[in-house]
């Protein structure tokens, strides 16, 4: 197996971030990188007497992580998991995001859902030797997807059938990014770049006026090549692709990214979407949903919405592009 998402991401921390560099009204950049939510995240500000405020986006980190990780035994999404379908309490942020992953859902019609945790957790991505799991608990776990079973009242949630399992990963990043860029903007930061693990957002621009050229990234590529990059000021670009987690077995590739009715990787002829739009947790959601309903569907719904473009890039490695991303994109 290739460690492919610990390995982009390692080098993307630093790569992307060196594409928007320019001169600091208040000093030299400054950046802090951590490990959270099984991937490397980083922040750089363009104002070197913020260190106690980019510290504090580490802090964030580490809360939100301590209330969506199905890794953490007493965190929220965990406690939901054990509840056997009784209500469970849980944080306002944990709630907002629930109803945001139910939001996708909805639009997607259940290809992204996040009731996919019994899926989830039989296809391990980050173990040395990942194996194909057994077709009948695939099936068995795919059974129990349905968002529709997901009950809110008040600040309680409620999982309808006891056997289901929330998994919030394919939407968390951006959730956490978001809040990330709210609290700094809060304080005064108009200058900035937020990478959760390939979830880049951007705060303004740079501070010489220009836009913040992003790299996406070129599938299977030996090193970090970029496909294509995009510019842009006060947006989020996200991609979900087939190289970030994947094994090969018996020739085939077994990829992270699960139809939620059959339980096994998507082999749509897509090897990932990009989106560009402003919120990051819009990006994760809008990402993977598209991914799912494939080349034509996706831009369908796409070019249906306001202010979001994208890049879809097949297993040909060719690239479609949105109708208003032409401006935004290089080679």
């Amino acid at each position: 197996m290739r460690t492919a998402k610990k390995l982009f991401c390692c080098l993307a921390a630093a790569w992307l971030l060196l594409l928007p560099a320019g001169c600091s009204r208040a000093g030299e950049p400054i950046s802090q990188s951590g490990f959270y939510f099984d991937t490397v995240i980083s922040v750089t500000l363009y104002d070197d007497t913020k260190t106690k405020e980019l510290a504090h986006c580490f802090a964030l980190a580490e809360q939100y992580e301590q209330y969506f990780s199905t890794k953490i035994a007493d965190s929220d999404i965990s406690r939901i998991n054990a509840a056997a379908g009784k209500p469970v309490s849980v944080h306002e942020e944990t709630l907002a995001l629930i109803k945001k992953g139910l939001s996708y859902a909805r639009l997607s019609d259940g290809k992204f859902d996040i009731t996919i945790g019994k899926l989830t957790d039989l296809w391990d991505f980050h173990t040395d030797r990942p194996v194909m799991p057994d077709p009948d608990a695939v099936a068995k776990a795919a059974a129990t997807v349905d968002y529709r079973n997901v009950r809110i009242k008040g600040s309680e949630v409620t999982l309808a059938n006891p056997d289901a399992a929330l998994d919030l990963g394919g939407i968390a990043k951006g959730f956490i990014a978001d809040k990330m860029k709210e609290y700094l903007c809060s304080q005064g930061i108009a200058n900035g770049l937020i990478n959760l693990g390939g979830n880049v957002l951007a705060i303004g621009e740079k501070n010489n006026g220009e836009a913040y050229r992003i790299a996406i990234q070129k599938p299977f590529a030996a090193s970090s090549e970029a496909a294509a990059c995009v510019q842009i000021k006060d947006q989020t670009v996200v991609t979900s692709g087939i190289y970030e987690r994947y094994f090969k077995q018996n020739d085939k590739l077994y990829h992270h990214i699960l139809d939620t009715k059959t339980g096994w990787p998507y082999d749509n002829g897509l090897a990932s979407v990009t989106v560009v739009c402003k919120d990051s947790v819009d990006g994760d959601g809008l990402s993977t949903s598209c991914f799912a309903l494939g080349l034509t569907k996706g831009m369908e719904l796409v070019e249906s919405l306001e202010e979001v473009e994208a890049v879809f890039i097949t297993t040909d490695l060719k690239l479609h592009c949105s109708s208003g991303i032409g401006s935004k994109i290089s080679k």
